[in-house]
């Protein structure tokens, strides 16, 4: 009877040491926009959805902090857009987004996704960037020279794209979702990197938490 007691209450511990508490998703506003945010293996992920729509693309900011002991590689593909019908949106590839800028867009275009993209990741009060937009806009900027190259480096600034973020460290980036013009409305975000899942709360385009 003794020895029952012994396996039952390390049956007990085991399972409050092997099955972790669940992530709690948080929600906050900021400069107009809201977040969403989720801790998962010590890296926090946090977005929004931006307004602005261009050439197909609906448009989500999202912002990184590792507090992990290791690197992680993250890169735009890892990010998808799961619809309240169940279809799947990935995050398109940072070349194919300024190919079809470069394409099929405008310069107005191009202004419009900074704007919209400074309005946001500078208003963003709850998060510094160690190696973001910022840092890629300065270097892209100060390689070029014509209108037309400007306009891709601006475009490719803005981009999330494939990046290893060291421990300690902090990224930022657009991510594009294509929809052949029918927005993303109602679902949630899911990001799959360095081994873990993150599941973020159903949203429609202006932010607004729906029922799961």
């Amino acid at each position: 009877m003794a020895l029952c007691r012994i396996f039952g209450a390390l049956s007990v511990l085991a399972s409050t040491i092997i099955i972790p508490s669940q992530a709690q998703v948080i929600e906050f506003e900021s400069n107009g926009l809201t977040y969403q945010t989720l801790t998962r293996g010590g890296v926090t992920i946090m977005f929004a959805t931006l307004s602005t729509h261009i050439k197909d693309y609906s448009i989500i900011q999202v912002a990184i902090s590792n507090g992990s002991p290791i690197a992680w590689t993250l890169k735009p593909e890892d990010f998808s857009f799961e619809r309240s019908d169940g279809e799947i949106m990935p995050g398109s590839p940072v070349k194919d987004v300024v190919t079809r800028l470069m394409q099929k867009g405008s310069r107005g275009d191009v202004i419009k996704l900074v704007q919209t993209y400074e309005n946001s990741i500078y208003g963003l009060t709850h998060f510094k960037s160690t190696n973001g937009y910022e840092s890629r806009r300065q270097a892209a900027w100060g390689s070029v020279s014509s209108t037309k190259l400007k306009a891709a480096a601006a475009a490719s600034a803005v981009a999330f794209s494939l990046t290893k973020l060291p421990p300690g460290k902090s990224t930022d980036g657009a991510v594009f979702f294509e929809h052949s013009g029918r927005g993303l409305g109602v679902g949630r975000l899911i990001v799959r990197a360095g081994g873990e899942v993150f599941h973020f709360d159903r949203q429609d385009e202006r932010g607004l938490r729906h029922l799961q």
